[in-house]
């Protein structure tokens, strides 16, 4: 099963210095027929200008990851994180028990990043922070696997069966991404324009698999995401 996510139908915010693209309901974007897929909470495209930012705030009983498209973002935390990343860094946070955080541009440039929020398979969960720094020919016209569950061996790990890998095809390239019997996949075209199984995406795009596998085509070269799970509502 495949069902494609036009953009200009998510839900949107524009806060001044923060604009979002909700592809979950989020904060002023409610659907209750749209609040997760799987184990997928949120998954917001945000776009944060220069010298702005997420204050310190808190989170608990989530695995937050945060992918850098363009700019800079720099993390802190009452664990006492700091740390700066850049194109093709991430992030990770277990919430757990609870931690407060704050994210913010203090680059030249505005920065755009995906926040990706995962329900964790148990609550309680002692907060944990990381970050990892990935080359980006790692991902050229190849699957670069960034985060996995605990058992898997990415370089992130969260407290989920799930996992994520990214992706840069060049113009006029293919490959494929199987999705076996049991599982799903929720796929965002971060930038570029695909073909995928004869379904085309734009950036922001967004769609979503289920034991199905496809073959992407890059029409543009293309920047995808795909978060890879167990089969659920």
């Amino acid at each position: 099963m495949l069902r494609k996510l036009d953009n200009k139908n998510m839900g949107r915010s524009d806060l001044g210095w923060l604009k979002s693209i909700f592809h979950f309901s989020f904060s002023n974007y409610y659907n209750k027929d749209n609040m997760n897929f799987g184990v997928l909470r949120v998954l917001n495209d945000d776009l944060v200008k220069t010298n702005t930012g997420f204050e310190m705030h808190p989170h608990k009983d989530m695995e937050i990851v945060s992918y850098v498209v363009d700019g800079e973002l720099t993390h802190g935390d009452s664990m006492g994180n700091k740390n700066t990343i850049t194109r093709g860094h991430v992030q990770y946070m277990s919430a757990g028990t609870g931690v407060y955080h704050s994210e913010h541009n203090l680059g030249e440039n505005t920065s755009r990043f995906l926040q990706i929020w995962i329900i964790p398979n148990e609550k309680g969960l002692t907060p944990n922070y990381g970050d990892y720094r990935f080359q980006w020919e790692d991902r050229k016209n190849k699957w670069l696997q960034i985060v996995s569950s605990t058992e898997g061996n990415a370089p992130i790990k969260i407290y989920q069966d799930a996992n994520i890998y990214v992706l840069e095809l060049e113009k006029n390239k293919e490959i494929d991404f199987k999705v076996r019997e049991g599982r799903q996949a929720y796929l965002v075209q971060i930038e570029g324009i695909s073909e995928i199984n004869e379904i085309e995406l734009k950036d922001r795009d967004a769609l979503e698999v289920v034991e199905e596998d496809i073959l992407i085509k890059a029409r543009e070269t293309s920047h995808v995401l795909v978060i890879e799970m167990k089969k659920g509502n």
